[in-house]
């Protein structure tokens, strides 16, 4: 991997911009309505910013994976298994239905690594989401690429160990992973990756133990959590992916209020094992 050259995309940018509609709220309602923060009449439901502006390529444009060829703002790595890594958020001002919102993103940081399972490449990502109001939010984006399934390597990745006492939380919401969830989110977020809807494709090549929910639903379900225990307080998050979550049965959401005033926040499997986690300070 030729690092020197990835590296140079650093400092790269990318300008998007979308429009809140009323179908775009009332399709994201739908999908998460029994778990949203409460919000103003005006106001957009908090996390609908991943739905805006996604990156949209021709059909004869896209990798393997569904997502669109590497190589134009995000640089070419050669590892072919993409996931959403975690990130950080701040929340500046809501964003309300019919506003024009702009995205900004910037190349921030490119780092190569092995790791246990092998090379691992992260590209950090800056965005800044801007309406006609000004700033709305500011994000950190952390993307981490990995090398192609081995036949008989068994999961794709490893997994936290079985916790002996479940984690105590203040407030809990039991959201059932359906498919039907992963199709919905592909669609408002035009996400082509076939990780969230080809089974074949998903246990076979990339040699997960079945669909992925995506990294996104899980921060979206925890920034809104996090919102309902605080009451609406702005949320500065910082939260990371543990282990891919897989679809087909009812996964937790949890938030606690810690000591100093900061919310914890996560998702578990059935098993009991965290596969994204949090705070908000």
């Amino acid at each position: 991997m030729d690092i020197d050259h990835l590296k140079s995309w650093i400092g790269r940018t990318e300008e998007a911009s979308d429009l809140v509609t009323p179908r775009l709220v009332t399709s994201y309602e739908a999908t998460f309505s029994l778990h949203l923060a409460p919000y103003e009449e005006d106001e957009a439901p908090l996390a609908l910013h991943w739905c805006l502006a996604p990156p949209i390529a021709p059909m004869a444009a896209l990798g393997e994976d569904g997502h669109p060829a590497k190589g134009g703002f995000l640089p070419p790595i050669p590892l072919p298994r993409r996931m959403w890594a975690g990130g950080t958020i701040e929340t500046i001002a809501p964003l309300q239905t019919g506003d024009m919102v702009t995205r900004r993103s910037r190349i921030a940081d490119i780092a190569y690594k092995e790791g246990r399972s092998g090379p691992l490449c992260f590209v950090a990502v800056d965005h800044e989401i801007v309406t006609a109001r000004g700033l709305a939010l500011r994000e950190r984006h952390n993307i981490v690429y990995r090398e192609a399934a081995q036949p008989g390597a068994g999961p794709a990745t490893s997994m936290p160990p079985v916790p002996t006492e479940p984690r105590v939380a203040d407030l809990a919401w039991t959201v059932e992973a359906s498919p039907v969830l992963l199709f919905r989110y592909s669609a408002l977020t035009f996400n082509g990756h076939r990780i969230h809807y080809d089974e074949p494709y998903v246990t076979g090549v990339e040699g997960y133990a079945g669909l992925v929910v995506h990294g996104p639903i899980q921060a979206t379900l925890i920034m809104n959590i996090i919102a309902t225990l605080s009451g609406g307080e702005p949320i500065r998050l910082d939260y990371r992916g543990l282990a891919p979550l897989i679809a087909g049965e009812p996964f937790q959401v949890k938030a606690k209020r810690l000591a100093d005033g900061a919310i914890a926040a996560w998702t578990e499997g059935v098993d009991g094992r965290v596969r994204m986690e949090g705070v908000s300070r």
